[in-house]
């Protein structure tokens, strides 16, 4: 019986020395390549993928987004509700428009993979949240954004967004 349980503390402790020791998420050196496609279709719309991740989202050029979305613009985030011009007025809120890096090894945030099949794209980043169980430390994981494109425009949206409590701050993760 001791042998049993001294072997059960040690598979506990050990299991419990694993959580935490994930090798942390980077992103490609430059995203440019995973935008691209030789299929002329999925390439048009992961680069609208790209314009939106970066431009829209990441440096709030949301001037530019009757570029990438269409005007009916369907949103699965529970945060948003769904229209182009919603979108941009809540985002366009949110930041003002920062510089574009002049090259795509600059560009924040970090992309991990760019998965495209028929008409969908979806995007995956590194994003760096805080740690709960290390106060004032962090970690990083992925965030998917996902689209539908119609005519080589976002027509509808998902991500694993999530509802805030009343009067939280709404912020985007560290990238």
């Amino acid at each position: 019986m001791r042998r049993i349980l001294t072997l059960g503390i040690l598979t506990l402790t050990a299991s419990f020395a694993l959580v935490g020791q994930a090798v942390p998420v980077t992103g490609a050196d430059d995203p440019a390549p995973l935008f691209t496609d030789k299929d002329p279709v999925l390439n048009r719309n992961k680069q609208a993928a790209m314009h939106i991740v970066f431009d829209l989202l990441a440096y709030s050029h949301w001037e530019d987004a009757p570029k990438y979305l269409t005007e009916r613009y369907i949103q699965h985030n529970p945060c948003c509700a769904s229209g182009r011009q919603i979108v941009m007025d809540l985002f366009g809120k949110m930041a003002k428009p920062k510089p574009i890096p002049a090259s795509t090894k600059d560009y924040t945030p970090k992309i991990v993979a760019v998965l495209a099949q028929g008409d969908l794209v979806a995007v995956i980043n590194r994003v760096e949240r805080p740690d709960p169980r290390n106060p004032g430390q962090t970690y990083t994981t992925t965030h998917y954004d996902m689209w539908r494109f119609v005519d080589g425009k976002a027509d509808e949206h998902w991500d694993e967004g999530s509802i805030n409590a009343p009067g939280a701050a709404r912020g985007a993760p560290k990238q």
